[in-house]
């Protein structure tokens, strides 16, 4: 009897490595942040027997890897980042061009994104821009809670504001195109040298400066705002809002790559991922972003995009290589070099 339940165990065994060769793997870039990309790594293995062997970069880093690996892609899937080098892979033949079966599920940002992009990639969460800021520490420097992007010119928040470096960040780039949508390039421009005097620091990635928010390190970031809930319910005092004045968001977005080695595990962990019980692991990850499901459970601490006044941000234009190249130049020359 013994011997049976042995003998049944052990072909359960050789039945499990058997259906994982079978079932193949899948190479992910993921830039979302690593909790969410571990988890889905680990999920997505467990049900499915693909394994999942994920690499983290920003979108920034992402883009620039494939297209150094062009010629002999060793990705399969990109998951997540701002839209913008996503629709930059795109329009660089770098993306496959493929249509969900689950498309029409999506909200319309979402669709919109795919149909722009030719197909080449989908929106799976979004975002918007805002600022995030340290209600102990404003109260200590007797400073208001800026509530507009005029407010963040006043004098008194000198070396309190911290943003990323448009260069490397999908987070400031999606604050310059919003600017200049906003307001007119010329005039976001000369916003963008007078809020210069007033920043501490640029940093390299986007999520950089909530943290620092949250603990303490400067008063004031320029942010997504759903990166807020996650710092506050570690304990940190961290708060959100979105300006009066208007604001952009991202469309986070994911991509199948032209040349993909494993395109079946490819397919298979892009539909997954466009699932409501997958795109609810954001939320579980402590990341809050609009899950691009319509089916998908919207956590409470998701920003309420209803009360949100947002520009009819032109995905398109400011997802092109060629314009984001400019509109990155002319920051560094016309802002970033200027003395504080």
């Amino acid at each position: 009897m013994r011997r049976n339940h042995l003998a049944v165990i052990t072909a359960l065994a050789g039945l499990g490595t058997a259906h994982a060769q079978e079932a193949g793997q899948v190479n992910v870039i993921c830039s979302v942040q690593a909790e969410w990309c571990n988890m889905i790594q680990t999920v997505f293995a467990k049900t499915t027997g693909v394994k999942v062997n994920m690499s983290l970069k920003g979108s920034g880093e992402a883009l620039a890897q494939l297209i150094a690996e062009k010629a002999n892609p060793k990705t399969d899937v990109w998951f997540g980042g701002t839209g913008d080098p996503h629709l930059q892979a795109a329009e660089q033949g770098l993306s496959l061009e493929y249509k969900s079966p689950s498309l029409t599920q999506l909200h319309a940002w979402a669709q919109q994104q795919a149909a722009q992009s030719a197909y080449r990639t989908v929106g799976i969460y979004s975002g918007p821009l805002g600022f995030g800021y340290n209600p102990e520490l404003l109260a200590k420097k007797k400073l208001q809670v800026p509530k507009t992007w005029s407010d963040l010119l006043k004098p008194e928040y000198k070396g309190e504001i911290q943003v990323a470096n448009p260069a490397s960040s999908g987070t400031a780039y999606t604050m310059v195109a919003t600017l200049v949508q906003l307001m007119g390039e010329d005039k976001a421009f000369e916003y963008m040298k007078a809020l210069h005097k007033n920043i501490s620091q640029y940093t390299r990635s986007g999520t950089g400066p909530i943290k620092a928010v949250a603990r303490g390190e400067t008063s004031v970031s320029i942010s997504f705002v759903h990166d807020g809930p996650g710092e506050k319910m570690q304990g940190f005092p961290v708060e959100t809002l979105t300006p009066a004045e208007g604001t952009g968001a991202e469309i986070g977005s994911m991509s199948i790559i032209k040349g993909a080695r494993n395109l079946e595990a490819a397919k298979k962990f892009y539909e997954w991922a466009l699932s409501p019980a997958a795109q609810e692991m954001g939320a579980a990850a402590k990341q809050f972003q609009l899950p691009s499901h319509k089916a998908a459970k919207v956590d409470p601490r998701v920003p309420d995009f209803k009360k949100i006044k947002f520009i009819n941000y032109d995905y398109a234009k400011y997802g092109a290589s060629a314009e984001r190249r400019r509109l990155i130049a002319k920051w560094e020359k016309d802002v970033n070099s200027l003395p504080k």
